[in-house]
């Protein structure tokens, strides 16, 4: 009985370190997150439907120098708008949800791989002003990009593949390989993720723009006098993911033309202005603006009341503007780059 034992366990232990081969080679050919791709070679198509897993591959593969970088905020700005305006082959790898630390990675993994970039258009949201940005806790989402995806990969990486999520990706990726399926995100990192135009409900939009409010409407009108802030208060204002951007902006080459963009999120998205609240983001644009300066970045700042922010029915919650919002944003983006004044309804400010 024993040595029937033994026998088993010996072929249970062969058969699963032989499953365990083949499943690593199906995920090893297959390649889905691309670490085989290096500059010259395409990247695979993206299947997963967390983009910020699929990214690297795209800055990888040299195709590209100009990026978008950024939130969710960002991901309706259409490479193809960007690249036929400002003569650039751009990629958007703004990520949904992502922290400031989130983007210094893929900001510093693009500018380490594309030798001169040609431009970089970096959205802000409030995130950027949050006095603990910078803290450990804060540093990455629940849905963090492993550290080595956004660095040269190591053959020693090949192994953190072998998962059920990587499987099933693979799996995706040979569907779409036999025609089966198709890529969930388009080459240059494009993906309309909002609702179809056609079921937009101004209604239902409501109730998720003023969901902080129990979906009634509320004043967003600006203080007509400001809230008084004590300058021991004011003093204490502290923005220390700035520096983080302050850094990466000083990283890339002088010859990388830098847009920093404060998108125009609906005005529930920000503090009212003249409020405490709304003094302090003040700052910390004011900030943002003053190290733009340094490096001789443009900011555009849609991020305050204008036709575009107060109307409920350019959004979809109160972070996410809708096609035509996101079509306008684009073509004005690349008006300003060009040197071009922005429409006159101030919906965005520049500061060359």
């Amino acid at each position: 009985m024993a040595k029937a034992w033994v026998i088993w366990s010996r072929w249970f232990l062969v058969a699963a370190v032989g499953c365990a081969g083949l499943l690593f080679a199906f995920i090893a050919v297959l390649d889905p997150f691309g670490l085989r791709v290096v500059a010259g070679q395409a990247a695979r198509p993206i299947m997963d439907i967390n983009q910020r897993f699929m990214y690297p591959q795209l800055v990888r593969s040299g195709r590209f120098d100009a990026a978008v970088l950024g939130t969710s905020t960002m991901r309706l700005l259409d490479p193809q708008t960007l690249s036929r305006g400002l003569d650039a082959r751009f990629v958007n790898l703004a990520m949904n949800a992502a922290t400031p630390w989130e983007q210094l990675q893929m900001a510093g993994l693009f500018r380490d791989q594309v030798r001169t970039p040609k431009r970089i258009i970096w959205g802000f949201d409030t995130t950027w002003c949050e006095p603990d940005a910078t803290d450990p806790a804060k540093r990455l989402t629940p849905r963090p990009v492993p550290a080595w995806l956004s660095r040269d990969v190591r053959w020693t990486d090949w192994p953190k593949l072998l998962n059920l999520t990587n499987i099933e990706i693979a799996g995706r990726l040979m569907a779409y390989r036999l025609g089966w399926s198709r890529k969930r995100i388009r080459g240059d990192g494009y993906e309309v993720f909002t609702p179809p135009e056609a079921s937009y409900d101004l209604a239902r939009a409501r109730s998720h723009i003023y969901a902080g409010s129990g979906g009634k409407p509320v004043d967003l009108e600006p203080l007509a006098v400001p809230a008084a802030i004590p300058e021991t208060e004011r003093a204490g204002w502290r923005f220390p993911a700035l520096a983080w951007l302050e850094e990466a902006i000083a990283a890339f080459p002088k010859e990388t033309q830098v847009m920093l963009v404060l998108p125009p999120a609906h005005l529930m998205a920000y503090p009212r202005e003249g409020s405490a609240g709304g003094q302090r983001y003040a700052a910390c644009k004011a900030g943002i603006a003053a190290l733009a300066r340094r490096h001789g970045a443009t900011v555009v700042d849609y991020a305050h009341a204008s036709p575009i922010t107060a109307q409920d029915s350019n959004y979809w919650d109160p972070l996410h503007f809708r096609l035509p919002i996101a079509v306008r944003f684009g073509d004005e983006l690349v008006a300003i780059a060009k040197g071009n004044p922005p429409l006159a309804d101030g919906a965005a400010r520049v500061l060359r």
